[in-house]
């Protein structure tokens, strides 16, 4: 089904992008229930048998932040991306192109924030995966980096695209959540 004000060229486009973030939500989600089901059972080995499961602390670091990349967009997509909307609201009912002048500057410079992102983490992960390298100590607990650099990547240009998205949908006339 079109979005109403959305060309057909832009439509196709944009469901890919919202399916493809419903995905990565997705998968952060299962992350989440990942990280539940470690953690409860490290709690259970420390305190049944006095033996922590290895690289617990490792694990929950590097999954948090794949998790908050991975759920961004599609936060970001249904508007409920943290803000305070008091201003906005009332310049949408005293000046609504002011309020739609903000917003569209608000997503560019989203845009443009994740770019920057993007550009200075590409390196990394670049590194990260050609030197395999990992966090953890040999004999004890070891596991390769580059998955959650490659997801916060992923979730990075996934809420860029999205940022754009919502000009498109702005200035299409489709609706955008706030």
């Amino acid at each position: 089904m079109a979005e109403p004000g959305v060309t057909a060229f832009m439509a196709a486009p944009l469901r890919v992008l919202d399916w493809l973030s419903r995905v990565a939500n997705l998968l952060g989600s299962l992350l989440i229930f990942a990280l539940v089901v470690l953690i409860t059972a490290d709690v259970i080995m420390k305190n049944v048998f006095l033996q922590p499961i290895p690289g617990t602390i490792e694990m929950v670091t590097l999954s948090i932040v794949a998790i908050v990349f991975l759920q961004a967009p599609q936060a970001l997509r249904e508007g409920r991306f943290t803000r305070s909307d008091g201003l906005i609201n009332s310049l949408h009912r005293r000046l609504p192109r002011l309020a739609v002048s903000l917003e569209t500057t608000f997503d560019l410079v989203g845009a443009a924030v994740l770019s920057a992102v993007i550009y200075a983490h590409l390196p990394i992960l670049m590194r990260a995966w050609t030197r395999n390298e990992y966090i953890g100590s040999v004999g004890n607990f070891m596991a390769p980096t580059w998955p959650v650099k490659a997801m916060l990547a992923l979730g990075a240009l996934l809420l860029l695209l999205q940022f754009l998205a919502r000009v498109i949908r702005r200035h299409g006339g489709a609706s955008v959540s706030r």
